[in-house]
């Protein structure tokens, strides 16, 4: 299975060096649906939840301008997809609910993190 997982992404990766800006989004959200990012995270900021309370992650445009000029972002995000968020790193504090971000090692392969913190980061010029 891991094998099928990082020979998709091998896959992704070099189609999307080809692909139009369009279609790399497409394939990138595709991705990011797909492994659940979206459940919690949206591209554009977003207002509060129906029930009052903020929105359950930053939007990817937010962490894209938050880290754009951070020259350890790649690394940094790609750690906290793969790993989870720092709980005592609140600093997205009165912008999103307090939960941290769980490790996603176990739904997004090193290559699929990589690739969509690299998306991310570019969403912002």
């Amino acid at each position: 299975m891991r094998t099928l997982m990082t020979a998709l992404a091998a896959a992704l990766l070099a189609s999307a060096a080809g692909a139009t800006p369009a279609e790399n989004d497409a394939a990138m959200m595709k991705l990011a649906t797909d492994r659940g990012c979206m459940a919690c995270h949206t591209l554009q900021p977003a207002a509060p939840r129906a029930d009052g309370l903020p929105p359950i992650a930053p939007a990817w445009r937010d962490v894209s301008i938050k880290y754009r000029n951070d020259p350890r972002a790649h690394d940094t995000l790609t750690r906290t997809v793969l790993d989870g968020s720092n709980p005592a790193g609140r600093h997205w504090v009165g912008k999103v609910s307090p939960a941290n971000m769980p490790p996603q090692a176990g739904t997004v392969s090193a290559d699929e993190a990589r690739m969509l913190v690299n998306w991310l980061l570019v969403l912002v010029p």
